[in-house]
């Protein structure tokens, strides 16, 4: 089976490099499945699960806010503003930035508040989509 070397980094930390077979994720213009050969490609990331396919077809989901996206013939780049692997997502603390958001665009006060509590309210459904993709993998 072709691999390609991915490497997923945030900021603050590296959380994979290595070979894999497959990535999948939430380009600007919609989900793309990036495989080893694939044509030269930059493209800005949509918050939600990145799916890193190994070798052996075991998968690892890791959670992004967003961020850019560089695809070489051989080596897949992810650049996120903030990355955690799926299964460190605090399900609780989500719901709770939830809340905060919905009751901040309740009581907007301004344009710019309605855009930020709109972008916390984006943020926290594709973390909670992360945590529920995870658990049906669990099953």
């Amino acid at each position: 089976m072709a691999t390609m070397q991915c490497d997923v980094v945030s900021v603050k930390e590296s959380l994979y490099s290595g070979t894999v077979s497959m990535l999948i994720a939430k380009g600007a213009g919609g989900e793309l499945g990036i495989m080893p050969g694939h044509a030269p490609l930059v493209t800005l990331l949509q918050p939600g699960a990145i799916r890193v396919i190994l070798e052996n077809g075991t998968e690892e989901l890791i959670y992004v806010s967003g961020g850019v996206l560089e695809v070489q013939p051989h080596v897949v780049t992810v650049l996120a503003d903030t990355a955690v692997r799926a299964e460190n997502l605090d399900e609780a603390a989500i719901l709770e930035a939830r809340k905060q958001a919905e009751q901040l665009l309740a009581n907007q006060k301004s344009d710019l508040d309605s855009a930020a509590a709109l972008a916390a309210l984006a943020e926290t459904a594709a973390q909670l989509e992360t945590i529920r993709k995870i658990k049906n993998r669990a099953m």
